[in-house]
Order: C-alpha cells, then sequence, then structure tokens
C-alpha cells in the first residue's frame, strides 16, 4: 500500500528528472545550433577570437625590361611594425645564452620590461626609445585592451630582419610591395610609376597593368594569449606573381638619345625636345626619348606636366614632311615621275581664289617634283596635288595613317586628323593638304609614314612591347595588325630617291651630312595654334625626319622642338637630327654605304 510518506520523495525525483531532462534537452539543442545550423558563423567568430591578425601576402609585381633584358622597373618589399600594446606593456620572459627561462631566487621568472624593449626596438628603427614607448602607452591610454599600434610604416628589408630577430612575440609586420626602377629616368617617360598603394598611375605601368600585376593572397593563424602562433593553424592562401614585360627599348640608346634631347633642348631655349628611332624592317621603337623626363623613383620632383610622354600626347601638323606623301600619291594616280615638272612663282593665286606661297622668295622657275621636294615648295606641290582628286589625296594620307590612332594604345594619346572630309575642304584647304597643313598627327605617325617609304611602301605597325612572360614562362606576344602595303614598292623607291636628293642638296645638306651614309630626309615646320582659333606669329613646332642607309634603310630617326627660339625654323633640328642618326648607326654597327646618290634635276 502506498502512503504519502512513500508518494512525495518519488514525485519529487520525477519532478527532478524531468527538470534536468528540460535542460539537458535546451543544452542539446543550443549544441546543434551551434555546432551544425550556425556552425559557419561562431567558427567565424572563433576564429576571430583566437586568430593573430591575418597577414596579406602580395603577389610580386613583374619586372620592365629593355630589349637586351636590362632592368627597368623591379620590386621590392617595404614592412610595416605594427605592435599589440597589451602584451608588450606585459614585457617578455628574460632567456638565457642557451634559450631557457631566467628565474629569480624565489623561482619566479624573470620579465625583460617594456621600455627596455622599446629601446631595443628604437635602436633598430631609428626613433627614439620614448617615442616607441609613446605608441604603446598612447593606444592603451586610449583603450586598455587595445591590440593594435604602428611603430613604423614601409621600413626596409634590413630593418625588418633586425626586428624579426628580436624575436618579440608582440611584433608583426605586414609587408607593402615597392616600385623601383634601377636606371632612374632612363625611359622614365614611358615607363610610368605606381603610387605609393602600390595601384599603377601612368605610362606602361599603368597600360600593361594586366601583365604585370600579381594576385594577393594571405596568411591567418591562430594564436595563444601570450602571442605566440599555435602550431598546425596556418592557413595560407599563395600570392601569385606578376609577369615580367619586355619592352622594345633599347636602355643605352635611349639614355643617350634623351641626354642630347636634353641638352639641345636648352640650347635651342624650346619648351621640349624629342627624339623617336623605329626599326624599319619590324616596326619596333628602339627609342622614345625627351627632355624633362621624369625619374619615377622621385615623381614628386618633376612638375605634373612633365610626368607623362609628350611625344606620345601631342598633335601638330606635320607640314612640308608629309609632301612625301603628296608625291607618291601623284605617282600612283597621276602618273607622275620625279622628273614630272610645273611652273613655279614664289607665289601663286588659283582659279578657286586660294593664295599659296613659298616660305622664302625664288624666281619663277620649271620645277619637277624632285626640286619641289628639294626646295621644300608649297605652290609646287600643290599645282602637283590638284591633279589628283581630293578624296583620293585624301585615301593616301588616311593609308598612311592620318585620322587614326597610331596603335599604341596610350592613354591620353590626343585627337589627329581632318577637321573636314575633302568633300567639305574650303579652297585653301583644298591646297594646303597637300603640303601637311589642315589636318594633324602624332610624332609615332611621322615615323609610321617614313617607316613605309623605307620599307617598299610596306607598313609594320609600331610596338613599344616584345612580350609578356608569365611566372610559369608563358610568353604572350602583344596582337599587333598584320603588315600592310600602302604604296606600290616602285613608288617607295622613287619617293625615297627623292628624300635622299632633299638629303644631299637642299640648304640643310652640309649641316646634316654624316661621312660615308645615304640618308634620305625632310624638314617640317607647324604653325602652332594661339588658343584663340590662329597661329603664333614666327613660333612653330619643328621636325627633321629621315632613315638610314637610305640604299638599305635600318633606322628611321625623328626629331621635333616644340618652340624652339634659338632657331625658330626647322632647321633648329639639324644638329639634334645629325648626332641622333650617328649615335644609332654606330650603336647598330650599320654599315657605311657603298654606292652613290642617285642626283636627280630640280629644274627643267
Amino acid at each position: 500500500m502506498t502512503t504519502r510518506a512513500t508518494r512525495t520523495p518519488r514525485r519529487r525525483t520525477v519532478v527532478a528528472l524531468a527538470i534536468v531532462l528540460i535542460v539537458l534537452g535546451a543544452f542539446v539543442v543550443r549544441l546543434i545550433d551551434i555546432q551544425v545550423v550556425n556552425a559557419r558563423e561562431h567558427m567565424t567568430d572563433a576564429r576571430e577570437m583566437a586568430t593573430g591578425r591575418a597577414i596579406e601576402l602580395h603577389g610580386t609585381r613583374g619586372d620592365i625590361l629593355d630589349a637586351t633584358g636590362r632592368v627597368l622597373a623591379t620590386s621590392t618589399m617595404l614592412y610595416d611594425v605594427q605592435i599589440d600594446p597589451l602584451l608588450a606593456a606585459k614585457g617578455i620572459q628574460k632567456l638565457d645564452a642557451e634559450g631557457h627561462v631566467v628565474e629569480d631566487a624565489d623561482g619566479n621568472d624573470v620579465m625583460v620590461p617594456w621600455p627596455e624593449l622599446a629601446a631595443q626596438i628604437a635602436a633598430i628603427t631609428g626613433q627614439s626609445a620614448d617615442e616607441v614607448r609613446a605608441v604603446v602607452d598612447d593606444a592603451l591610454a586610449a583603450d586598455p585592451s587595445s591590440r593594435y599600434g604602428m611603430v613604423a610604416r614601409y621600413v626596409p628589408t634590413s630593418t625588418y630582419r633586425a626586428l624579426a630577430a628580436l624575436e618579440l612575440p608582440f611584433l608583426v609586420f605586414p609587408p607593402h610591395p615597392s616600385r623601383t626602377y634601377p636606371a632612374g629616368a632612363v625611359a622614365g617617360n614611358l615607363l610610368g610609376f605606381v603610387g605609393s598603394d602600390g595601384q599603377p598611375l601612368e605610362g606602361l605601368e599603368e597600360q600593361q597593368n594586366a601583365c604585370l600585376a600579381g594576385a594577393d593572397g594571405d596568411l591567418s593563424y591562430q594564436r595563444g594569449a601570450d602571442g605566440v602562433i599555435i602550431p598546425g593553424t596556418e592557413v595560407e592562401t599563395p600570392a601569385e606573381d606578376g609577369g615580367a614585360l619586355q619592352l622594345t627599348i633599347d636602355a643605352d640608346l635611349q639614355w643617350y638619345l634623351q641626354q642630347l634631347a636634353e641638352e639641345e633642348t636648352a640650347r635651342m631655349r624650346a619648351k621640349w625636345g624629342g627624339i623617336m628611332v623605329v626599326e624599319v624592317a619590324t616596326g619596333k621603337i628602339r627609342a622614345l626619348a625627351e627632355s624633362g623626363s621624369v625619374d619615377p623613383n622621385d615623381v614628386d620632383a618633376t612638375e605634373p606636366d612633365n610626368r607623362a610622354s609628350r611625344l606620345l600626347r601631342y598633335s601638330f601638323e606635320p607640314g612640308s614632311t608629309y609632301k612625301a606623301i603628296t608625291a607618291a600619291t601623284v605617282i600612283e594616280q597621276a602618273g607622275l615621275t620625279p622628273t614630272s615638272t610645273v611652273y613655279t612663282p614664289d607665289v601663286m593665286y588659283f582659279d578657286n581664289g586660294a593664295r599659296i606661297k613659298d616660305s622664302d622668295p625664288h624666281p619663277d622657275m620649271n620645277l619637277t617634283l624632285n626640286g619641289a621636294l628639294v626646295i621644300s615648295s608649297n605652290v609646287a606641290m600643290a599645282q602637283f596635288g590638284e591633279l589628283v582628286p581630293p578624296e583620293v589625296r585624301q585615301e593616301y594620307l588616311e593609308r598612311f595613317g592620318v585620322g587614326s590612332p597610331d596603335g599604341l594604345d596610350w592613354a591620353g594619346a590626343p585627337q589627329v586628323g581632318f577637321g573636314l572630309d575633302a568633300a567639305d575642304w574650303d579652297a585653301q584647304t583644298y591646297y594646303t593638304t597637300t603640303f601637311g597643313q589642315a589636318f594633324t598627327v602624332t610624332v609615332p605617325q611621322v615615323a609610321s609614314t617614313y617607316q613605309i617609304i623605307a620599307n617598299d611602301g610596306k607598313k609594320m605597325p609600331l610596338s613599344l612591347v616584345e612580350s609578356c612572360v608569365r611566372p610559369d614562362g608563358t610568353v604572350e606576344e602583344p596582337d599587333l595588325p598584320e603588315p600592310e602595303q600602302v604604296i606600290k614598292a616602285t613608288t617607295a623607291q622613287q619617293v625615297s630617291d627623292m628624300l635622299e636628293n632633299v638629303y644631299s642638296e637642299a640648304w640643310l645638306a652640309d649641316d646634316i651630312a654624316i661621312p660615308g651614309y645615304r640618308v634620305a630626309s625632310k624638314t617640317g615646320t607647324a604653325e602652332v595654334t594661339d588658343g584663340n582659333g590662329g597661329y603664333k606669329q614666327g613660333i612653330y613646332f619643328t621636325s627633321l625626319v629621315g632613315y638610314a642607309p637610305a640604299d638599305d634603310p635600318q633606322y628611321v630617326v625623328v626629331t621635333v622642338f616644340d618652340e624652339p627660339m634659338t632657331e625658330t625654323g626647322s632647321g633648329a633640328n639639324r644638329s639634334m637630327f645629325k648626332k641622333a642618326l650617328t649615335q644609332v648607326l654606330t650603336h647598330y654597327r650599320i654599315m657605311p654605304s657603298n654606292s652613290p646618290v642617285p642626283l636627280l634635276p630640280q629644274t627643267k
């Protein structure tokens, strides 16, 4: 028989058991929630509590090399010195020579206090001990549980290694890729530079970032309360390095021509000057030198306007250098030859009302097409040019690149081409287009025009980049347009013969002669806009372009000055052109010519 006395303990037992089961069930539910339902979230929280600051691993930015493999830009590593103030303030255990913890007479660990450690750090970073101590003191004053402070930023590898050798568990050294340019300002106008954050800001660094840039990774780890990494907890996502960019530029030639451009620009008191060298058979740019080139190691030392390539960002009317295109046009489309003639006064009024004038007075004469180029007669070229419909003349200019990009895909490249199509040319433009006015080009387009003539009429696309070599050895070459036959080889040869006569017989012949070599060349003098719809009076953008040896063309050289003042016409370029071309021939060991210049009549 059950009594009240026996029922009461049993009921209490059941109630207690029920409570235990309920509590246990709650723990089970919570455990399932933590380990299954929201496991990812809680794992992240736990990792954040137990893991040290994740270290970003930077992929090394690829080198930039010249055509011979010389390094023009490379990457190095700088480091931040970060500190855990909470750990640092506690000091560290003192170790003996064998690495054992030193104890005092009572068996307690002897600690190296923070001020002493701060002095050791300061001796390496070049700071004062007070400055280093202040990093920790200030951080803990603002937050007694602070785990972050910055001792120094962007220290070199030598400093990092010396600090790491101290084996202080409260110091970490996040790396920062940095860029250095061993050749200084050599090709600085082309290389460009990167910002302090590693982002490319100019030049090839920016244009070719897809080749050069690496991909970042990271390294995370768990650590104990003493800041020591727990073995086996490291998780690494590897970084990937960038590719090596090889250029067509020859650094030694580039260096010499930059010095030459600097000297001649100062002598001519020009705003700036530049020299471009193109290999005839390939279209590869071997030098693109200009005065005032930026040193990417010290960008702030150069004015903002001078930190990019003006040779690739300046457009101008080419003037007389493009008379060669008119000559090619009339040979192919009007059946003329270098000895075809027109009656040429120094000023002529045409039936449509246009007035064309030569730069210098001269008696009336019957000039040949060759003679028109030799004395650079606007009047003669206008008459030769009108033998071909304007639409055809525009077509030929376009074949040579007028109105199209230069193919180098340079950021900030200017708008170039015709103001109006041939159908809309006014009376004056109808004729001025025959001698390089009423349309604009860039220096590379002038070089390309003469590369075509020198290469038997075949256009080779200009290029600055040889290849991108990936870390795994894969070589990626640029996707360039196919070579194009712009004019007939026979036409190119006739124009080349006339340009040789310009070099040998024109007014600059004695000043630019290079003994032993046949050279083809032409000067150009472009008016400079005054910004108000007109032109500056007596101030020009001057050019002199040519190639050698004319009997076996190897290299095109273009020289330019923006507003030279010592001598305002294209004669200002004579010294720079001669020295530049002589250096190119010497540098590449080009053999002298072994045949005479084919002299042609200038008048009949």
